[in-house]
């Protein structure tokens, strides 16, 4: 995926909206985090809410909690990066992904940042 096709939350999570939406990290937190050892994903059917835990990423450094940027159901989980966490270092965009979910509400995803707004966000950090 292409950064600028994805919407970017405060804490670092990006997200492809759609009918089925597609959640990971960003370059830059996958970056900060260092060596990811261990991902809990969140369970296939389980409901997030916007801005909540809902799946854990741990480093060597570490361990971060990761939040929806948007509400709805979780319709997928990546086993792949369950199973070989580097993969999240390695490509965060593309199959580092970490869950789908069935958004619940297109206004959720109003505050969420563009690629040009998360660049100028990180700068600031």
């Amino acid at each position: 995926m292409k950064p600028e096709e994805l919407k970017y939350a405060k804490s670092h999570e990006w997200i492809k909206l759609g009918d089925e939406a597609v959640v990971g990290v960003s370059d830059y937190a996958q970056h900060e985090m260092g060596d990811v050892v261990f991902v809990e994903l969140p369970k296939v059917g389980q409901k997030v809410e916007k801005e909540k835990q809902c799946a854990v990423v741990e480093s060597v450094k570490s361990a971060f909690d990761i939040l929806s940027p948007v509400s709805g159901t979780i319709t997928a989980v990546n086993e792949a990066v369950a199973a070989d966490p580097a993969i999240l270092n390695q490509s965060p965009l593309d199959e580092g992904w970490l869950f789908k979910l069935k958004p619940e509400n297109p206004a959720d995803a109003e505050t969420l940042l563009t690629w040009e707004q998360y660049q100028v966000f990180i700068k600031q950090a």
